[in-house]
């Protein structure tokens, strides 16, 4: 191996640790929320690409339920129980975006508001 590799693994493996667990769920709800708007402005025949894209979303918000459900998890109750009624509503929705019933923009509202709430930012610019 030459010099080069090295430092490119060495480096890699020093960014990856100094990832922060706010930053990474920064990250996947940002990464998702693009594939619903991307998968939704592509138009009737991405909807396969929506469908999977909100299944993830789906999944997304039921690990971060579980994760605020846990006795053990730092937040403060009240933010908790609040991430847990949201993820209430995203499964809600959902359903009833997929079974053409309700509007996809509040789910992209809620994801929106939560990346402004993990990235430090707040509601009025």
């Amino acid at each position: 191996m030459n010099a080069q590799i090295l430092a490119q693994r060495a480096y890699a493996q020093n960014t990856t640790s100094t990832r922060t667990d706010r930053s990474i769920e920064y990250e996947m709800i940002a990464r998702v929320t693009h594939r619903i708007k991307a998968a939704a402005e592509a138009g009737p025949m991405a909807y396969p690409r929506l469908v999977e894209a909100l299944y993830d979303n789906r999944r997304l918000w039921t690990a971060l339920a579980v994760d605020v459900a846990d006795p053990n998890n730092r937040l403060p109750p009240e933010l908790r129980a609040q991430i847990f009624y949201l993820a209430e509503f995203v499964q809600i929705h959902s359903a009833k975006v997929l079974a053409k019933k309700a509007r996809l923009a509040p789910l992209l509202e809620v994801n929106a508001a939560i990346l402004r709430g993990l990235g430090g930012r707040s509601a009025r610019r």
